[in-house]
Parts: C-alpha cells; sequence; structure tokens
C-alpha cells in the first residue's frame, strides 16, 4: 500500500483504495506531470486538504464540486472556496448571494470557505488535481474512483449527512448515496451559465432544519 499523506481517520477507511492499481497510477501520473514540469494544482500539500480540515465522523454536510479551479493561486483543495487574498470566482459569488437571501444575514465576501469545515462541512471535489489552464484536465486519471470510493464508504458507515448536488455532474453521484440513511438536496448549479436556477434553492436553511431535527449542532455558515 502506498504511503499517502491523509488525515488518520480517512487513511483508515480508505486503506483499501490505496493500494489499488488505479490510484498507483493516479500517483504516478502527477509525479511523471511534475517531473516534466507541468503546473499542477492546488500545490501538493493542499491536495487532500478537505480530508485535512474534515475528519471521517465529523462529517455532517458533503457539498460536491467538480474540479479545482485552474487559474494561478485559486485552488486550495476545498470546493468552490478561494484563499482570501483571490477575488471570489462567479459560481461562489451565488453561493454567497443565496446564503444571504435564504438566512437574511450578509456575507464579508471572504471566498475562503474553511470557516465551513471544521463545523462538518467536507468541500469535495470529484476531481482533485488540474493542470494550470487547463480545465478537466485531470478528470480521466482515476480521481473520480477514488472520490466516489469516499462518497460511498460516508454513505454505507455513517447516518444523516445532507449531501448538497449542485448541477448535473453532482447530481449523477446522487446513486452512490443511500438515500434511506441520508438526505440529498439537489439544485442547478450556482454558475452564471445556468441563468439563475440556483437562487431559491434555500439549500443552507434546509441543511440547518435537517440537522437540527437530528439533534445535531447547524452549521454557521456566516462568513
Amino acid at each position: 500500500m502506498m504511503d499517502v499523506r491523509i488525515e488518520a481517520s480517512w487513511k483508515e477507511a480508505l486503506r483499501d483504495e490505496f493500494g489499488k492499481p488505479y490510484f498507483i497510477s493516479l500517483v504516478e501520473q502527477l509525479h511523471r506531470e511534475k517531473a516534466e514540469g507541468r503546473l499542477i494544482f492546488p500545490p501538493r500539500n493542499e491536495i487532500l486538504k478537505a480530508f485535512e480540515l474534515t475528519p471521517v465522523d465529523k462529517v455532517k454536510v458533503v457539498i460536491l464540486g467538480q474540479d479545482p479551479y485552474h487559474g494561478p493561486g485559486q485552488a486550495m483543495g476545498l470546493s468552490f472556496s478561494v484563499p482570501a487574498d483571490v477575488p471570489a470566482p462567479p459560481s461562489l459569488k451565488n453561493i454567497f448571494k443565496e446564503i444571504e437571501t435564504d438566512l437574511g444575514i450578509r456575507m464579508s465576501g471572504c471566498p475562503d470557505l474553511r470557516k465551513w469545515a471544521p463545523q462538518g462541512v467536507l468541500l469535495l471535489n470529484a476531481v482533485l488535481t488540474v493542470r494550470c489552464g487547463e480545465p478537466a484536465s485531470h478528470s480521466r486519471i482515476g480521481w473520480q474512483e477514488f472520490t466516489d470510493a469516499v462518497i460511498r464508504y460516508l454513505s454505507d458507515n455513517r447516518e444523516g449527512i445532507v449531501f448538497l448536488l449542485w448541477g448535473n455532474y453532482a447530481r449523477s453521484k446522487k446513486n452512490l448515496i443511500d438515500t434511506s440513511r441520508h438526505t440529498v438536496l439537489e439544485a442547478a448549479h450556482p454558475s452564471p451559465l445556468a441563468r439563475g436556477a440556483f437562487f431559491g434553492c434555500r439549500h443552507f436553511s434546509r441543511t440547518n432544519e435537517i440537522l437540527t431535527a437530528e439533534g445535531k449542532t447547524p452549521i454557521d455558515w456566516q462568513l
């Protein structure tokens, strides 16, 4: 088995994945591209950041993204999030608008979503790396098999998680989730390309209502 630097509870949960041919091939591909001088995002120490900040037993909500931002300095290992000193991308601006309308609060506009993670929000991209300036360039190297295993593990081994699936790609993962044990909330993607169809989904208040009904602490979405 490969020695993967990942948070301890996830290392245990996913240990079977790390020895599989697809995962070994994936790591070899990343090493090969790096040796060729290709720039890969996010930085190596942030590829598995979502797992580091939200251990297995703490997960209450999963927000599933597709692949990391491909511009310099944007990707930080958390779906939809960018560092505080980087302008919020359009999809994230729309997420903030929906939170403000849904919860009646003011968001600061800070695009770093890290504050959500220790509260139990797993900010998971289906693909965890990308080549600079080449969207979806790593969509076929094995990451999806790995993150499908993450979703399946949570579905089979935890109870009462709220999965937020935005857009057709995220919604295609619904079949990995046992909806008798968990809640799936679906909506259009927050991207401006969806022409505002995301607005009015009220997923943030609905998530907190579900968590409260289960006796769990609701998420403080305010940033």
